[in-house]
C-alpha cells in the first residue's frame, strides 16, 4: 500500500455510517479507511460532505468505534484477493477466509471498482449454455457470456434451482464456477459449501459471501468483489466464468439501507434514487472479451410477486433471459416451477437456435397456451365438453407439463429421485414426441419427475 494520505477524526456515527474529518486534504470516494488505534475497523469514503468532512460506510462494526477515534486514509480503494489460491475456497469481503482452511496463500489484491471492459474489447456471441435442466435449456436457453435472472417470491425454488446449476457446470463444462452470497443465511452458506464438496466441484469453485448479519455496506459492496476475481479468471486465466448471485435484490436492498443512511431522499416505492446507476455498475462488468466469457445467472426476488416492482424491472433490463418462477406451479408439485409463458429469452430466435429448437419451442409455447385459456371452461363444464381436437390440446399440453419437470442431484436426499442431466437433443426429441401424439398411450404420470425419454421408458414400465 501507499503512504497515507492524511489522518483524520471519527467526528460522528449513525449505524453503521461515520462522518469523519481531516484537517487537510480529504480523501477521493471510494477511498479505503482504518479507523481505531490499530486500524481494525475498515469503511469506505461514500460522499463528501465538506471541504475538511466525508461521509463513509463501515464494513466492521466494533465497541472500537466510538467519537474522536483516530482515522487513516490508506490511499488506496477496498481490494480483492485473485489467483488460482482463492479456488475452493469460501471468503467474505475483505478476502479473508470464513471456511477454516488456513491463510489463502499466494494471491494478488486488486481494487473491486474497476470499469467494464469497453465495447471494442468485447465480442459477441449466441452459444447455447446447455444447463442439463429441459425447462431451461427449451424455452429460456442461456447465452454463453450473457446475464439470465431467476424471478421469484420467497420459497419457489431459486436456490434450490442455482444449486443444480452449479453441480451441471462443474459436471459437464470447464471453467470456473463463482457464487456469490448476497445477504445469505448462515445456515444457506454452510449447506452450500457442503453441498459442494460432497459434489466434489469445490476445487473448482471460488465463494464469496456478504452474509444477512454483516453491515449493510459488505453487502453493497461483496458483488463488486465477486466480480474482480471473475475478471481475473476472465482476462487473466482466459477461463470461461459461471458467476452466480443469490440474492441480486439483496443487493438493491443493502444499496436503500446505505442510501438512507448517507441521507438520500427516497425515491419511488421508496428506493435509492441512485438504484439504475448503482445496478448498472455492477451488471455492466458481466461481459464477453476475446480473453474469455463471465455467465451470469442471478436469482431476483420479487416483492409481493410483484413484477411492476421497481428493482425487478430495473433488473429486467440487463439481462438477456428471464426464468420465472411459479408459485401457482409449486404448488401443483411442478417443479422446477417455471412458468413456461413468462419465461423468455432473446437467444430463442431463427438464427440464434436450430430451427428444429425454435420450431419445438414455439410448439410448445402455443399448446400450453391453448391449454391455459381452457382451463376455466375445463373447471366448469369438463373435459367432456370439449371438442376433440381440444382434448388433444389438453392431452399433449398436461404430458407437456410432467414432462418438463425434472429431478435435481440438490434434492436427490428430499425427493427419493435420482437427479437427472438432459441433454438439448434428448429435451428436444422428448417433445417432438409428445407434441405429434406418438406417446399419448402412455398415463401422464409417467412423464412426471424423469429425466430423457430412456427415464421416461422406465418410468412407464413402472407406472404400468
Amino acid at each position: 500500500m501507499r503512504d497515507n494520505d492524511g489522518t483524520g477524526t471519527v467526528t460522528g456515527i449513525e449505524a453503521s455510517v461515520v462522518d469523519v474529518r481531516f484537517p487537510g486534504q480529504t480523501p477521493a470516494l471510494n477511498t479505503m479507511l482504518r479507523i481505531g488505534e490499530k486500524g481494525e475497523i475498515v469503511a469506505e469514503v461514500a460522499s463528501l460532505t465538506g471541504p475538511h468532512t466525508v461521509r463513509a460506510l463501515v464494513f466492521t462494526p466494533s465497541k472500537a468505534l466510538a467519537l474522536g477515534a483516530p482515522v487513516v486514509a490508506v490511499g488506496e480503494s477496498l481490494s480483492a484477493p485473485v489467483g488460482e489460491a482463492v479456488l475452493g475456497r469460501a471468503i467474505n469481503l475483505l478476502g479473508e477466509p470464513i471456511d477454516h482452511g488456513g491463510p489463502l496463500g499466494d494471491v494478488d489484491w486488486r481494487s473491486i471498482h474497476a470499469a467494464p471492459a469497453p465495447l471494442s474489447e468485447r465480442t459477441v456471441e449466441t452459444d447455447i449454455f446447455v444447463t442439463g435442466i429441459k425447462a431451461i435449456d427449451l424455452l429460456a436457453p442461456l447465452e454463453r457470456g450473457g446475464k439470465a435472472g431467476l424471478f421469484g417470491g420467497a420459497g419457489v425454488g431459486k436456490t434450490v434451482l442455482i444449486t443444480e446449476m452449479i453441480h451441471n457446470t462443474a459436471a459437464e463444462h470447464e471453467g470456473v464456477s463463482l457464487f456469490c452470497g448476497i445477504g445469505e443465511r448462515c445456515r444457506e452458506a454452510e449447506e452450500l459449501y457442503r453441498q459442494m464438496k460432497k459434489a466434489e466441484v469445490l476445487d473448482r469453485t471460488v465463494l464469496v459471501f456478504g452474509q444477512m448479519n454483516e453491515a449493510p455496506a459488505v453487502r453493497f459492496r461483496v458483488g463488486h468483489a465477486a466480480l474482480t476475481i471473475a475478471e481475473y479468471f476472465r482476462d487473466d486465466r482466459h477461463q470461461n466464468v459461471l458467476l452466480l448471485i443469490d440474492n441480486i435484490y439483496r443487493f438493491v436492498q443493502a444499496g436503500g439501507e446505505v442510501s438512507g443512511l448517507l441521507g438520500r431522499t427516497p425515491s419511488r416505492v421508496g428506493y435509492q434514487p441512485t438504484l439504475g446507476t448503482e445496478l448498472a455498475e455492477l451488471e455492466e462488468r458481466i461481459s464477453n472479451t476475446a480473453a474469455g466469457s463471465i455467465t451470469s445467472i442471478q436469482a431476483v426476488y420479487v416483492p409481493a410477486d410483484d413484477f411492476t416492482d421497481p428493482a425487478a424491472t430495473h433488473t429486467f433490463g440487463h439481462l438477456s433471459a428471464s426464468i420465472v418462477l411459479s408459485r401457482k406451479r409449486a404448488s401443483q408439485g411442478l417443479y422446477p416451477a417455471i412458468d413456461p409463458l413468462k419465461s423468455a429469452s432473446k437467444l430463442l430466435a431463427p438464427g440464434s437456435v436450430s430451427k428444429d429448437h425454435y420450431r419445438i419451442a414455439r410448439d410448445v409455447r402455443q399448446v400450453l397456451a391453448e391449454y391455459e385459456e381452457l382451463k376455466d371452461i375445463i373447471a366448469m363444464l369438463g373435459t367432456e365438453e370439449l371438442s376433440e381436437q381440444d382434448r388433444a390440446t389438453v392431452a399433449k399440453a398436461r404430458r407437456l407439463e410432467r414432462f418438463l419437470t425434472q429431478p435435481f442431484f440438490s434434492t436427490e436426499k428430499f425427493s427419493g429421485y435420482p437427479g437427472a442431466f438432459v441433454t438439448l437433443e434428448e429435451t428436444l426429441d422428448g417433445c417432438r414426441r409428445i407434441l405429434s401424439g406418438e406417446l399419448n398411450d402412455r398415463p401422464e404420470s409417467a412423464f412426471y419427475m424423469t429425466g430423457g425419454l430412456g427415464d421416461l421408458e422406465k418410468t412407464a414400465e413402472k407406472a404400468s
